[in-house]
């Protein structure tokens, strides 16, 4: 077995324990609203049948919103297949109509053209370059020229930690330079986001655009 594959197995392994010991009212991230990241889905105007892909969606509930308006298609990825199953179950009829990807997205390669990359504390948890490089390289692969990229994790005054892993904590200004000059910044926004236990986090959530032609 390759050493990507061990790191892989690895990283598999950590979600998969998370996702089967913690229910979602002791997971960190939990949101029963995803209000930023809706607001930024709408500021982007897309068309009915746009295609959305929910990166590293775990068991949010980006999906039940999305889906309850019926205008776009949605794609989920994730590496834990214990949080997709989760999802699924909880969408019932609606899974149907979304496509499922179990995949690490800092190595396997993803294909699937797509109108808007959301990601909401994915790419923070790459702290190794070569993981970010590759990671990125899916992103420009997957996102058509004039589609969206919705990016949020730890900002600079955010916690060093999330899950027991460390984090590379960014400001939008970063985050930008990390989407490179394919992308112009559309939007920023902070949040204080909330643990189910009370706990504060600090987030930082760009939307960005790629160009045209690029």
């Amino acid at each position: 077995m390759t050493a990507r594959r061990d790191q892989t197995g690895s990283k598999a392994s950590h979600w998969e324990r998370i996702y089967a010991c913690r229910g979602p009212e002791e997971r960190s991230w939990t949101q029963s609203r995803p209000s930023r990241s809706l607001a930024l889905v709408r500021a982007a105007r897309l068309p009915p049948g746009s295609v959305v892909l929910d990166a590293g969606c775990g068991a949010s509930t980006l999906a039940d919103h999305l889906l309850r308006g019926g205008r776009l298609c949605l794609a989920c990825a994730d590496v834990s297949g214990r949080a997709l199953r989760e999802l699924r179950l909880r969408l019932g009829r609606r899974a149907a109509g979304v496509r499922w990807l179990r995949a690490d997205l800092a190595r396997d390669r993803l294909a699937t053209p797509v109108d808007l990359w959301h990601d909401r504390a994915v790419f923070h948890f790459l702290t190794r370059g070569a993981d970010r490089r590759r990671y990125l390289a899916n992103l420009r692969r997957c996102v058509r020229p004039g589609g969206f990229v919705i990016l949020a994790g730890f900002s600079p005054s955010g916690p060093e930690q999330c899950s027991g892993l460390p984090v590379r904590r960014r400001s939008a200004a970063g985050l930008m330079r990390d989407l490179g000059p394919r992308f112009r910044l559309v939007r920023r926004v902070a949040e204080r986001h909330r643990t189910p236990w009370g706990g504060v986090q600090d987030f930082v959530y760009v939307l960005a655009r790629r160009r045209t032609g690029r």
